[in-house]
């Protein structure tokens, strides 16, 4: 009789150990528990540590609640302004209900996946390449928008989207690094000719300041060859001042008339000035009348008056 007392207790407890070790779960801190009795969801969902379930009945599923990172393909698309750009991102999401996340969705994760994918090829669609360059907060922001709105009934919040990368056709790189360099080259010769501005006035001042003490030009002109003679060279050129030349030009008298070769030079005797001559008046003088033959009288001539 204790014989077999005691081989039904080990029996029980061999029995109720395999229904503990069937009916025991552990969930991690960073898991939830979803329980499906018969295939129906129950309300409670299991927290981290040690949980019991109904062996053969219950089916236990463990979420994870952490972030995930999940790299978007790149997706090729063309701009607004008809330029094809290849354009990869990241999402960062997490589950913050696990019994939707089961249970509203097949797959949460394929399904954020392909939203992504579709949201960053809507986005491309409706920006501008400089506006993908240069302003990605922006898109960040609306394509965060684009895929939140409808994970809210899966149970999923997208923490944060990042466009990663934007890669061109090399056409197009090498159309901006020209645009770029003309940019470049276009404010260098404003600052060039803004430089050349105001060295012209600078230059103007001091010219009128020399003009009033001429013998500060002969000191510029000894300070330019001090310079010239630092360098050590062989040649030295000394730059001769043209207001010196106008000078002498102007203190150099009158050249005179060239002589003949040979000839001794005669100084040029003043002319006496003529007087003024009244004009006389002109008599008309009439010519002498012809003779005329008379035919009356032969061999006499008469003279008429």
């Amino acid at each position: 009789m204790v014989e077999e007392l005691v081989t039904a207790g080990v029996t029980l407890a061999s029995v109720g150990a395999v229904y503990a070790m069937a009916a025991a779960r552990v969930v991690k801190q960073y898991e939830r528990g979803v329980v499906f009795r018969l295939g129906r969801l129950r309300p409670e969902v299991r927290g981290a540590g040690f949980t019991m379930v109904v062996p053969f009945v219950d089916k236990l599923r463990k979420v994870n609640m952490q972030i995930v990172t999940m790299p978007v393909p790149a997706q090729e698309g063309i701009t607004r302004d008809n330029v094809t750009v290849r354009v990869d991102a990241v999402v960062y999401f997490k589950v913050v209900d696990a019994a939707d996340a089961l249970v509203q969705v097949e797959d949460y994760r394929f399904a954020v996946s392909q939203m992504a994918q579709t949201s960053l090829r809507s986005i491309i669609g409706k920006s501008d390449l400089d506006d993908l360059l240069s302003n990605r907060e922006k898109l960040n922001q609306g394509l965060e928008l684009m895929i939140d709105s409808p994970s809210i009934g899966w149970g999923v919040q997208i923490d944060r989207v990042e466009i990663k990368d934007v890669s061109l056709p090399e056409t197009m790189k090498r159309s901006m690094a020209r645009q770029a360099e003309a940019d470049r080259e276009r404010r260098a010769r404003i600052i060039n000719a803004d430089a050349e501005l105001q060295a012209s006035k600078k230059l103007a001042e001091a010219a009128e300041q020399m003009s009033e003490q001429p013998a500060a030009l002969q000191l510029r002109l000894l300070q330019t060859v001090v310079a010239v003679a630092a360098e050590k060279n062989s040649t030295l050129v000394l730059p001769f001042p043209v207001e010196l030349l106008r000078f002498l030009e102007r203190a150099a008298p009158a050249p005179a008339a060239p002589a003949a070769p040979g000839a001794p030079a005669v100084p040029a005797a003043p002319v006496a000035p003529v007087a003024a001559v009244a004009p006389q008046p002109v008599q008309e003088q009439l010519p002498p009348a012809e003779p005329q033959s008379d035919p009356d009288s032969e061999g006499s001539i008469s003279r008429q008056d």
